[in-house]
């Protein structure tokens, strides 16, 4: 296998991926390339291959076999890095605007936000089975840490919580997020946190601790899928129709402070973002009946019917 060609050069990037840990990061860049190759048909693939009308036509096939928008995004991202570390290295001449026809943004997603009163369902429906309480648990948590992301959840360890406030580094951009835990908050931790083994290095039972690598990402993987099917569960439990997932809580955590008026940049921070474009995402829109007296409002404070002027 040729590093000089596209399979090469992209099988050599996902191996650096694996040796720095960017687990999830290596396996979106392999389903990039199976991919590739699947439309390609070949094995080996000359970057004089890759041209504007290939992509296209790359970017059609992907569509037609039901692809979202993302994913196409995600895909032709991967293929143009690869591309780019290419002509860094002297492989391959640069062709401006290569991937100019093709879709390389994100696409907003219907918003993941739940109602108030799915919210409340969901964190105060009482008497639920043991296993269901620690979901209980984990959502509520999940929320009062401002909308933690289910990562940084179950990686969360007994030395990030001291002196009734939580401290941690998130696991994706790294920022340095600091949230004061309330008294009732801090009874709800110790109620999950009793589920841990003593001898864990993590707060929460998701993870053993005895895993390393990719063996360990995988372990992480399993726990959220198990998390997630558990979320559904609680959802049927408490009468929510709507879909919930370990993302719901974050969207929801942050649509709920917009709908209080909490400036955007406040929300950014809270959920750790390091661009306000990443929170805008995340926000569900007002609904057209708050957005239409907000109209109202602003028309009838400066507009006069002619009957009472003068």
């Amino acid at each position: 296998m040729k590093k000089e060609d596209v399979v090469g050069g992209m099988l050599a990037y996902i191996a650096h991926l694996r040796e720095v840990g960017r687990y999830s990061t290596a396996k979106s860049y392999l389903d990039a390339l199976r991919s590739f190759k699947c439309f390609c048909g070949m094995e080996e693939i000359p970057y004089a291959y890759i041209d504007k009308e290939r992509l296209l036509l790359y970017q059609a096939w992907l569509s037609k076999r039901g692809c979202m928008r993302n994913t196409v995004s995600t895909y032709m991202r991967r293929i143009r890095h690869i591309y780019n570390l290419a002509v860094e290295a002297g492989e391959v001449s640069y062709i401006p605007n290569l991937f100019k026809g093709v879709f390389t943004g994100v696409e907003s997603k219907r918003k993941k936000a739940l109602p108030l009163d799915s919210l409340r369902s969901l964190m105060g429906t009482p008497r639920v089975e043991p296993e269901m309480r620690r979901t209980q648990l984990c959502f509520c948590l999940m929320f009062s840490f401002s909308g933690m992301a289910f990562v940084d959840f179950a990686h969360l360890r007994k030395e990030n919580v001291k002196d009734g406030v939580l401290s941690y580094h998130r696991q994706k951009s790294g920022s340095f997020i600091r949230v004061e835990i309330p008294a009732d908050v801090r009874l709800l931790l110790d109620e999950l946190a009793v589920c841990t083994d003593k001898d864990s290095p993590y707060l929460f039972p998701f993870l053993s601790g005895k895993k390393t690598g990719e063996a360990a990402y995988a372990e992480y993987n399993g726990a959220l899928l198990r998390f997630n099917r558990a979320l559904r569960s609680l959802a049927e439990t408490c009468g929510v129709g709507e879909p919930v997932t370990s993302y719901t809580i974050r969207h929801s955590f942050a649509t709920t402070l917009k709908e209080q008026d909490v400036p955007i940049e406040m929300i950014s921070e809270l959920l750790g973002h390091t661009s306000i474009k990443t929170t805008q995402i995340y926000l569900k829109s007002f609904s057209l009946e708050r957005l239409s007296a907000v109209n109202r409002a602003c028309f009838e404070s400066v507009y006069k019917p002619v009957s009472e002027v003068g």
